[in-house]
């Protein structure tokens, strides 16, 4: 029985999954690590303040982060202001997507990095 369940699932697939675990890591990774240093955690927002430099800085950190934040915000405002359940799916797909992304360009780094 478990070879045939094992034979159902393609690598593809396994990549894919692979890619958004990793990108839903990274970004947690990244906004813990952010809220060591900072004290708070990160916000689209750092875009609009600060100098030009801090914000072209902000940018990779909000390219990685950008899951975590979004999922935060999401379910913040499904608790806090009552969202509809239909916004917190959207952005749950919309998370995930990006997640998704993320995950295989780290994925593609380690193996370009590790001659996989």
């Amino acid at each position: 029985m478990y070879e045939t369940v094992l034979a159902a699932v393609s690598p593809e697939t396994i990549d894919s999954l692979f890619a958004l675990a990793m990108g839903f890591a990274l970004a947690g990774l990244c906004a813990s690590g952010y809220r060591l240093f900072r004290k708070r955690f990160p916000s689209f927002r750092l875009l609009e303040v600060g100098p030009m430099t801090a914000r072209f800085a902000a940018i990779p950190l909000l390219m990685f982060s950008a899951p975590y934040i979004i999922m935060r915000n999401t379910l913040r405002g499904r608790r806090i202001e009552g969202r509809r359940v239909e916004a917190v799916m959207v952005a749950t797909v919309i998370a995930g997507l990006w997640s998704l992304m993320s995950g295989t360009v780290i994925v593609a780094a380690l193996q370009a990095l590790l001659n996989v």
